[in-house]
């Protein structure tokens, strides 16, 4: 697999291989490009306890690594996934909560290996810069009463 010149690399406590199968199995254009261990001595382990995972989500490369705690995963780093009607975002959405995933405001999801998503239909971005301030407002206002986004209540409340 051809890394991309930014590559984001996950770290997860265990199970990284787990991880990238499930998101392969929800986004089109992904796989799991490799699975293997860290042949050395680390601070994590002996030999062959780290796991190196290599996947692609989107024809976007990633990186992981199964390798015991460190930090744990927070929303100051999120993967946004742009959607382009109301059956994707349901789609995504839901695939994400599988499992013990959690719902969180503003289209957010926290996967159930801790990782979080923002579920976005691509109109939203539209609305909340439009230069009709007031509209952008409405927009903003009602997507922060939301857990999951509603593209046409979103679409309401920009053309009200």
């Amino acid at each position: 697999m051809k890394l991309h010149k930014i590559t984001p690399h996950l770290w997860f406590t265990k199970d990284a291989d787990k991880a990238a199968q499930f998101y392969a199995s929800i986004f089109p254009d992904s796989r799991v490009e490799s699975v293997d261990t860290l042949p050395a001595q680390s601070p994590s382990g002996p030999p062959g306890s780290v796991q190196l995972v290599q996947f692609m989500l989107f024809g976007q490369s990633f990186a992981a690594i199964s390798a015991g705690p460190l930090d744990s995963f927070n929303h100051a780093i999120s993967f946004m996934v742009i959607c382009e009607d109301q059956k994707e975002i349901d789609r995504y959405y839901d695939a994400l909560l599988r499992d013990g995933g959690s719902e969180e405001e503003c289209g957010w999801v926290k996967d159930k290996y801790g990782v979080s998503w923002q579920i976005v239909p691509r109109a939203l971005n539209e609305m909340i810069t439009s230069k009709n301030r007031e509209k952008a407002k409405r927009a903003a206002e009602a997507m922060l009463k939301m857990k999951k986004l509603d593209l046409a209540a979103l679409k309401k409340a920009f053309e009200s």
